[in-house]
């Protein structure tokens, strides 16, 4: 009988990085794919469809790339020259999911959480979709994966008209301080966080209260004395 998808182990950001670049690249560079170490590190850090942008060294992609293979997400290869060693990905086989949500995975991990219209328009070399609604098909099929979440909706923000998504090949979501699309929401629950200004504002008038009758002390001296007599 064939296996269902199976659980993996979280990623960490720059393996998750690597994945998106060579999922982007096979589409994207086809004659240059699979990947030679120095091109996936400039591919890692490229300034354009990045979110963030980040600066890593060869041997950290190349550590990040050990640890993908040991999972059998990254294959190596020398191509067709046999000379210098290459990489290609295998997620779609190692998470048991279809090419549309291969390139939405990419394309999330690429450039962090967007939204349905901007997934589609971002990962349009990727994959092309009929329409917003496939690619919300796709996105709920990796929300209800009996192996595990591999996608997660984001609380609507104040102001947006469309909900935001996130990969979970990391893990639990996160938001990073600069990424575009909105603020980072509060982690802690509402109650604790009103909590938490009622005790500020209470800190906050006790101080000015204090530096108040601070300063009438120091002017007190300066005025002068109902009772004193003259030549005093």
């Amino acid at each position: 009988m064939p296996q269902g998808p199976v659980a993996h182990p979280p990623l960490n950001f720059l393996e998750a990085r690597i994945l998106g670049v060579l999922i982007e690249k096979e589409k994207t560079t086809p004659d240059a794919y699979p990947l030679t170490l120095n091109s996936l590190t400039a591919g890692c850090n490229q300034k354009s469809a990045r979110d963030p942008v980040i600066s890593v060294p060869e041997s950290e992609v190349q550590e990040a790339l050990e640890s993908l293979r040991s999972q059998l997400l990254v294959l190596e290869t020398y191509g067709a020259s046999g000379r210098v060693l290459r990489y290609a990905h295998n997620l779609g086989r190692v998470y048991a999911v279809p090419a549309a949500s291969v390139a939405l995975l990419a394309t999330l991990a690429l450039r962090g959480a967007q939204t349905v219209s901007e997934l589609r328009a971002n990962g349009e070399r990727l994959y092309r979709f009929d329409d917003s609604s496939s690619v919300e098909a796709y996105l709920q099929e990796l929300a209800a994966r009996s192996a595990g979440a591999l996608v997660v909706r984001l609380p609507k923000q104040s102001g947006s008209r469309e909900y935001r998504w996130a990969h979970l090949l990391c893990g639990e979501a996160t938001l990073a301080a600069g990424q575009s699309g909105g603020e980072i929401e509060s982690s802690e629950p509402p109650s604790e966080l009103t909590a938490r200004v009622t005790r500020l504002e209470q800190e906050v008038a006790e101080l000015r209260a204090g530096l108040q009758a601070l300063l009438v002390m120091i002017d007190a001296p300066k005025q002068p004395l109902a009772n004193a007599e003259p030549g005093d």
